[in-house]
């Protein structure tokens, strides 16, 4: 099992959530963040004071996957974030050791899987 935690711009969220689930991939949690990676801050006014804004505004995504599922995820994701310019994003990608549903004790991938309570 993998962990994908995807760093984006919020207007990618919606396109990427509804092509995960296309692709049986629904389950995930969504993070407003603020970041910095090799853009550049910028300045700007408000009410005539210059005010420098290094941490810019994402969203992260946590997805766990079977390993099978891992580039296909991957993928999608890289597709529909991709816009060319600086500030797409970064996904890194994590070994989960074991994965537990709380609810019934259910143990290893089988977790993944989505029910329908």
């Amino acid at each position: 099992m993998k962990k994908i935690e995807a760093f984006i711009r919020h207007e990618a969220l919606e396109a990427i959530h509804e092509a995960l689930v296309e692709r049986g991939l629904p389950s995930m949690t969504v993070s407003e963040v603020k970041g910095s990676g090799r853009q550049k801050g910028f300045t700007e006014k408000y009410r005539g004071v210059g005010k420098s804004v290094f941490l810019r505004p994402k969203l992260k995504l946590e997805i766990a996957v079977d390993d099978a599922d891992l580039e296909r995820a991957i993928d999608c994701i890289l597709e529909l974030a991709h816009t060319g310019q600086p500030g797409d994003g970064k996904i890194f990608v994590f070994d989960i050791e074991e994965a537990i549903r709380v609810r019934t004790g259910e143990r290893g991938a089988i977790v993944l899987e989505p029910h329908l309570d």
